[in-house]
């Protein structure tokens, strides 16, 4: 008989601690810590979707004591004089409001960072003045990890499902596997969810068995 699974996850934080580090977000860093200095009080923090953006983000804005405001919000008057998160801006975001918060952000008192998959020179500006102020953004870019990064992210996958696997496990999966952060949540997923299936111990054994099912998946849809 199975025996049944305890939910043992831990909740998902955001702080600087708990932060994977590397070459590959070391530039994004020291931009987000050059705050309150940034130019025209403003940032733009730039990378793929799943990358780290809502982790160094969210940690900011807890640091800086920030208003975090939907992308859809048309009302900005709490903005005022405050420093103010928006994320997942070249998703679609309100011309005039995008207008009114970079303008706020170099009065006293204020600043804004925003989060992108794209450069705001690639954003769309209805309003010639915005498009004036996008351009002139200044901008952290968040590489695709490197080795130092995506081992750190696997950890803590790793800690937040309470596993501490076998230290040869992580060499193992970053020469194999796909380098992005969405993929080793997903490689800590399967290895969760198959160490309980089969009543085994997460091991380098079963990390090959769970990349082999990936690469044969992928060989039957490419056929």
């Amino acid at each position: 008989m199975r025996q049944l699974r305890l939910s043992l996850r831990r909740p998902v934080s955001y702080a600087r601690r708990d932060l994977s580090l590397g070459p590959s977000n070391a530039q994004a860093i020291a931009a987000l810590d050059a705050w309150p200095a940034w130019h025209g009080g403003c940032l733009v923090l730039v990378g793929a979707q799943g990358i780290g953006k809502t982790h160094l983000a969210q940690g900011w804005a807890a640091q800086a004591g920030a208003l975090v405001l939907d992308r859809d919000a048309t009302d900005v008057s709490a903005a005022n004089g405050r420093p103010v998160l928006v994320e997942d801006v070249d998703q679609g975001v309100d011309a005039e409001t995008l207008f009114h918060l970079i303008n706020m952000a170099g009065h006293d008192g204020g600043s804004l960072l925003l989060t992108a998959r794209s450069a705001p020179s690639a954003w769309s500006a209805e309003l010639p003045d915005l498009r004036s102020r996008l351009n002139a953004l200044p901008v952290a870019l968040i590489e695709e990890p490197d080795d130092e990064v995506l081992e750190g992210v696997l950890r803590k996958f790793f800690r937040e499902r309470s596993i501490r696997p076998p230290k040869e496990v992580f060499p193992y999966l970053l020469r194999r596997m796909e380098r992005s952060i969405p993929a080793a949540r997903e490689i800590v997923r399967k290895l969760d969810e198959a160490a309980d299936e089969e009543q085994r111990p997460i091991s380098r054994a079963l990390a090959r068995q769970i990349l082999e099912d990936d690469t044969d998946n992928l060989d039957l849809f490419d056929g």
